[in-house]
């Protein structure tokens, strides 16, 4: 543990969604979680009280907006008002993982922008930043006008895989969508990339259609930010094996796995799967080829950088 962090002033908070990873971070910044209650009446209505003072502090909320989505959505937004009613200096939520943001446009007519009314939701309860972990699109901290920091995974998967010292490597983004991402860990990887060209021809479906770029007897790396029902990256390493690849590993920083993801996985040609812990892995969730990496410490860094008035931009390196 950290040695106890020398501003009083500073409260980090929890709610139910990722208590263990909430815990990490308070370790790291060299504080314990404030004291906070989550209850629910006989109807199911959401109960919060603060149980110490906060008055004149700034204080950070950490909330992933996993599943079940809805809830912890709602116990977000009742801690704010409770957090702005009790005289909180500064309300900063940390939300590791941002829920809804893949409707972050309308792709058809009489579509939601869904993204953007979380952001609106967020922002009314009375929050003043959000600190959050690779949004589905970028474009998202355009939803908010408070300010937001905008961390990101890739530094911690990148390192993860360059200790391993995998052998002539390439770095292949599931679709057209992840390019960038899969640009930013080849450059740190120095290892060439390639690009699955799929189609989606309905939410959670996907089907792969060519393959650019070389990987004949290469070591495949796949990159995704999100990994829901394991569709897309169990289909596009499937299809690299079948195209020559050596073996595939697969990582994302938000292992959403919901439905058939864990089995689609162990019957894949995946061999290992790294993840972030911005969504907490239950034990239905849990598979041998799942490797967690914690994102605690970039987290907590964040939360002293934002609070002694210092550059986060330092951490994106």
């Amino acid at each position: 543990m950290a040695s106890t962090y020398k501003d009083s002033s500073l409260k980090v908070f929890s709610l139910n969604s990722n208590l263990k990873l909430a815990e990490d971070i308070a370790n790291h910044i060299g504080t314990t979680l404030g004291k906070c209650s989550v209850t629910r009446f006989s109807d199911g209505e959401i109960q919060i009280n603060l149980e110490e003072s906060i008055r004149g502090c700034d204080v950070y909320v950490v909330q992933s907006t996993c599943s079940p989505v809805n809830e912890h959505l709602m116990e977000l937004l009742i801690m704010i008002d409770a957090l702005k009613r009790a005289s909180a200096k500064s309300i900063n939520i940390v939300m590791p993982y941002y829920g809804y943001a893949r409707q972050d446009r309308k792709a058809r007519s009489r579509e939601p922008i869904a993204a953007k009314l979380v952001a609106d939701l967020v922002e009314t309860a009375g929050a003043t930043r959000v600190i959050t972990l690779d949004l589905h699109a970028p474009q998202i901290q355009g939803f908010f006008d408070i300010p937001i920091d905008h961390l990101q995974g890739v530094p911690i998967l990148s390192d993860y895989f360059e200790a391993k010292n995998l052998d002539d490597i390439i770095i292949v983004s599931p679709d057209h969508g992840g390019v960038t991402r899969a640009r930013k860990m080849a450059d740190r990887l120095k290892a060439p990339i390639g690009i699955i060209d799929k189609r989606r021809p309905r939410p959670n479906v996907a089907e792969v259609m060519n393959i650019v770029g070389n990987i004949e007897g290469k070591t495949a790396i796949l990159i995704d930010d999100i990994i829901d029902t394991a569709g897309t990256i169990t289909l596009a390493a499937n299809a690299l094996i079948e195209n020559g690849a050596k073996e595939v590993y697969a990582c994302c920083t938000h292992p959403v796995l919901s439905g058939p993801a864990i089995e689609r996985i162990d019957n894949s040609k995946i061999k290992e799967l790294v993840i972030t812990n911005s969504i907490p892995l239950t034990d239905d969730k849990k598979s041998d080829k799942i490797t967690p990496l914690s994102v605690a410490p970039l987290i907590g860094e964040a939360i002293i950088r934002v609070h002694e008035l210092q550059s986060v931009s330092i951490l994106f390196d």
